[in-house]
């Protein structure tokens, strides 16, 4: 990959994000020019979590430049760095172009004839598959979504929030336990433990809708 240049100081950037929402215009696309000039390496960082995708690098990189614009265009100054806004806005560009050509793919190329058998009957490659193949795009966005869960549970659940839904459903292999035994395990009613593994599941949920 080129080599870009150094990343905004956090004062730097904060002038430029004034400039852009200012009145001048021609201040404003100057200053949306550098933001995009001076993050084009997290573009570029994103990207390579994409190298075993069957696209061109130049692709890539163009619709995570699409994702940074929209992030500088609908970054809230209040809500803390440019950069990290950013990434999420980059990530979903890319999943989303990807998901598209995936859907794609499989309409044209599962149903597509690839031979005939003995009687001369017509064979799909559908007709054949016995394993589903190794989808990329899923595992990139299950990772995706395993980094934003580890993320939003430090930032919007307590331990025993955590904890109560990490026993409930058997994450990271452990036996999922009944409302019963974690009621008995916490010292508390089971009715309890629904209430808060509720309220935590919501809290959950409305981080990822949130997070756009």
């Amino acid at each position: 990959m080129k080599t870009f240049q150094k990343p905004l100081t956090a004062g730097e950037e904060a002038e430029y994000l004034k400039q852009l929402h200012g009145g001048d215009k021609e201040a404003a696309m100057r200053a949306k020019d550098i933001l995009v000039e001076r993050n084009l390496r997290l573009v570029a960082h994103i990207v390579k979590k994409y190298q075993n995708v069957d696209e061109e690098l130049d692709d890539l990189l163009s619709i995570g430049c699409i994702g940074l614009i929209k992030a500088i265009d609908s970054f809230d100054v209040e809500k803390g760095r440019l950069a990290t806004y950013a990434c999420r806005c980059i990530d979903n560009e890319l999943l989303m172009m990807l998901r598209g050509k995936k859907k794609y793919s499989r309409e044209v190329s599962l149903f597509e004839s690839i031979g005939q058998d003995k009687e001369g009957n017509e064979i799909r490659l559908l007709d054949i598959i016995e394993q589903p193949p190794l989808d990329v795009v899923e595992r990139m966005e299950l990772q995706n979504n395993i980094e934003k869960l580890e993320r939003y549970r430090k930032e919007c659940l307590t331990d025993r929030e955590w904890k109560i839904l990490f026993l409930r459903y058997g994450l990271g292999g452990t036996r999922e336990l009944t409302q019963s035994e974690l009621g008995e395990m916490f010292g508390i009613s089971r009715s309890y433990v629904s209430r808060i593994e509720k309220k935590a599941l919501m809290k959950l949920k409305n981080c990822f809708e949130n997070d756009k």
